[in-house]
This record gives structure tokens, sequence and C-alpha cells, in this order.
């Protein structure tokens, strides 16, 4: 086991080194005796759903590792690599699906018998070798029978798992799609199919997240997913229903998740009443109780938000629940129309960023019963739901909401300035062209009339028909004058 340990992780760890930007995705496909249906039936669509969803969620440049799994046994080590490789030219889907297209149900060794199913195992190998400790998204693809050396403490075994899972940090988010699936084999049938999804780091987190807002996801898998991690972060969120008593103010949900306040530069209200709808963000998990409080920071200033209501009770997935509040506005840090930060954002809006936290304190959830009903129906005789019983340590959690308080200014002021700035060009324009122009001064000397020219601000001689200095003519934006004048000379301006 050791060996092919080794081997699955160098095959990953290969592919991710030339491309470290990338997101690694190891898929761990069980093939234990529970899983016979899924292979025998001709109708099956299990192998060609993980290889399209191998191929929408793979990308150009990302590690793919494949493998299968069961229970490691001596001679038959457990997960098994069946393929490994950086996503480039050749689509992922037709790789995977040629690989997967020869795998079958696997059997104990030296025995007839089908082979058994450890989770914990599983995932543990792609945690520590495949990952080799580093981020990526981990894929589970099983029909929920987690029954080593076929043991029939299920319910013991899906716990073992489901500690894996929250006692660390490695994995910061996990989800689970359960997808009805019926297929009929020579010795059993199923109902249901479960692909969980394990981000491991920030790293993998992230890239999960954007494969949920891509839709990547959902191109293949059009359940909504059940939330296994975390329960203590990004719980609930507000929707802005109406904004009341506050002029000039308006909020509203940006499709990127941001709430975004709109603000006239006119606004003066420092308070603004807001009805929202609360909604829960943990399907399948129902809020039975807790006490909350909210707080803004809108640009830089932290404020509390009063609450209507501090109690939550009941809030399930889907349901969203009314709350008003009475919210402070930044508005002694909304630039005046003539200041020049809002002369910089004339015809578009001038962004103050801050956030909206909100802190449940005393969290109770449980686990809905529609999800609980159809999860028997998916995998009847499992109890495997268990896993999904919140850890007794989160009792808290918070949801922090990016605001965006934008002010939209007109063009009026801008225009203004502008207008005021072209007409200060053409005065000093004027005042140039004024100053270089050449003046014609006409000075009579000894009775004989000069024609003299100068530009403003200069100062020249003037001489008699001898060509001896007489004076000085000095001229100016506004005329002429005549300095050191000699003694006994006639000298005049004009005629």
């Amino acid at each position: 086991m050791k060996r092919l340990l080794k081997l699955l992780a160098a095959a990953a760890l290969g592919g991710m080194a030339t491309c470290a930007a990338a997101t690694p995705h190891v898929f761990l496909v069980q093939n234990s005796g529970w899983m016979e249906p899924f292979y025998s039936d001709p109708k099956s669509p299990f192998k060609p759903l993980v290889a399209a969803l191998a191929g929408s969620v793979v990308q150009p440049g990302d590690a793919l590792v494949l493998a299968a799994f069961n229970q490691s046994q001596p001679g038959a080590p457990s997960p098994r690599a069946l393929l490994s490789f950086k996503a480039g030219a050749t689509p992922v889907r037709a790789r995977v699906a040629t690989v997967l297209s020869e795998l079958d149900t696997a059997r104990k060794p030296g025995s007839e018998a089908l082979a058994d199913t450890d989770l914990g195992e599983a995932l543990q190998a792609a945690l520590t070798h495949a990952l080799g400790g580093k981020p990526g998204i981990v894929w589970l693809v099983t029909n929920n029978r987690n029954s080593p050396n076929n043991d029939q403490a299920t319910a013991a075994r899906n716990r073992e798992f489901y500690q894996l899972i929250h006692g660390g940090g490695t994995i910061e988010r996990a989800l689970a799609f359960p997808l009805r699936m019926p297929v009929q084999g020579a010795h059993y049938k199923a109902n249901g199919l479960m692909v969980y999804a394990f981000a491991v780091g920030r790293e993998g987190s992230a890239a999960l997240d954007t494969l949920l807002a891509s839709g990547r996801i959902r191109q293949v898998i059009t359940e909504p997913p059940a939330r296994l991690k975390p329960l203590d972060r990004d719980t609930v969120r507000l929707v802005p229903r109406r904004v009341v008593n506050a002029p000039g103010v308006s909020f509203a949900s940006s499709p990127d998740g941001v709430l975004r306040a709109d603000v006239s530069p006119d606004a003066r209200t420092p308070q603004a009443r807001i009805e929202w709808n609360l909604e829960n963000t943990m399907y399948p998990y129902t809020i039975t109780s807790a006490t909350l409080t909210a707080r803004s920071t809108l640009a830089g200033e932290a404020r509390p938000i009063a609450l209507d209501t501090a109690r939550v009770r009941d809030l399930a997935p889907g349901r969203p629940a009314p709350l008003a509040s009475n919210m402070a506005l930044p508005v002694a840090q909304i630039p005046d129309k003539w200041s020049l930060a809002a002369l910089q954002s004339a015809g578009s809006a001038y962004v103050l960023p801050g956030r909206i936290e909100l802190h449940l304190a005393g969290q109770q959830l449980a686990l809905s019963q529609a999800f609980r009903t159809r999860m028997a129906e998916l995998f009847p005789g499992d109890p495997l739901p268990d896993i999904f019983t919140p850890p007794a340590q989160v009792q808290a959690s918070n949801a922090v909401l990016p605001v965006q308080v934008r002010v939209h200014y007109g063009m009026g002021p801008l225009a203004a300035v502008v207008g005021a700035a072209l007409a200060l060009l053409a005065l000093l324009a004027a005042g140039a062209w004024a100053w270089a122009r050449p003046r014609l001064a006409q000075v009579t000397v000894n009775e004989e009339l000069q024609s003299l020219r100068g530009r403003a601000g200069t100062v020249q001689p003037v001489y008699d028909r001898a060509g001896q200095q007489v004076a000085q003519l000095k001229t100016t934006l506004f005329g002429h004058h005549l300095l050191d004048v000699r003694e006994g000379a006639q000298v005049r301006l004009g005629r």
C-alpha cells in the first residue's frame, strides 16, 4: 500500500510542478462491492458522470489524479492510481472516460468476495499522499456505504469519516452532492450516489468557490450542494428590501455578492432605516435558535446596527425572515460636490468601501427533515445523515457582507469648473498676447518726429539726429513713459 501511495503522490506532484498557480484535483472513485450495480448496470450513468464532472471542473494547466478506492488489503492496496496528468489540449473528459471504461468492482485478494469500503482511508491518502499536504480539491464519488471489513456499524464508521473532515484545519470547505441514480446489478440495487468536494487549504477553498460561482459544477450536477464545512462562517446573509425615511439613499445586492448603497451627494441623513430579508446559507441546516448582533464599518467608521429583533428562530434555507434595522450612514465622509474627489468622480460613482458583520451567538443547528427523508430514499438503510450532525463546538458563527457606498455626482459642478478654467485660460492667453505684442510710440526729439516700437516691459534708448542719447522709452501694457531725459533736450511723447 505504501509503495502505491508513493506512486500516487509522485503522479500528482509531477503534474503540479509545472504549473504552480493551477489547482490540483484528485478524483477518488469507489469500486468496492457495494458499488457493483453502478458498474454492472448497462444503463448506469455513473462513469459518464465522473468523466463529465472532471471535464467541466479541471481547466488547462490544472493537475489531475484519478484513483480507484475500496479498502486496502495485503496484496491489494487502495487507493490505486489510474491516471495522472496536467490538463492541456487533449479533452479531460475523454481521457477520464477511457480509463474508467476499464474499471470494474474489486475483489479481495485470493477470493471471489467483493472488496469492502473505507472512506476515511481513501480521503486520508488523498490529503497526505496525492496532494502531499498542498492545497487542492479532492472529489470523492461513493454510494455512501462505509463498511471496512464488512463492518455493519456504519454509523460509527461514518462518525470517524466525519471527524477526519472536521477534526483538523486541512480541509477548509466540504460539500456533498446527493444524486438520484437508480441502478440494478446482479447482486445489489441502489438509488443514489454521493459526490463529495473537499477543498484543501485557502487556495483550494478559493478555487472551489470560483467553480461554484462560474457554474461549471452546475453544468453537470444540478442538485444544490449540502454543506458539511464550515458551519461557523458565512452562515447567513442580508438581502435589502427597502430604505425608509432616508431620501437619496437606496440599497441593492449585486451579482458578485457585494451590497451596494447608492447615495445622493446631497443626502445628509445620518441614519437610515433599512428593511432586510435574512437568509440562511447553510443548506441543509435550519438555524433553530441564535442571538444575532450586527455592526457596520463604512468609510473607516465602525458603528453598531440596531436590530428590531435580535433572536433568530427556525430559519430554514430558502425561507427568508424579515429583519428591520437602523444603520448609520457615513454622511460626514461624503465629499462635497465641489471637492476634488467629487469632481474626479463626476459622471460615475465615488466609492467608499466597507462591510457589514453579523454574529450569531448560541447557534443551534438542526438537519432538515426534508433532507433526512431524501437521504433515506437515496441511501436506504444507511445512517450516513449522522455525519451531517454539527460538531458540538460550533455554537457561534460570523458572516461578513462587503458593502460599497457609491456616491453619484452629476456633471454640473465639473462643467462649471471646466468653464471657469477655460475662461481663465482665455484671459491668460489674451494677457500673454497683449504683453508680447509690439507697441508703436511716437516721440518728438528737437521738433523731429520719431516712430519707435517696443514690447511691454522693455526699455529702449531715444537718440537725436546727431546720435546722442537724449532719453529712454519704457513700454507697459498701458502705454509709454519717458525716462532719464537729458538736460536741455527737447523730448516729448507724440507730436
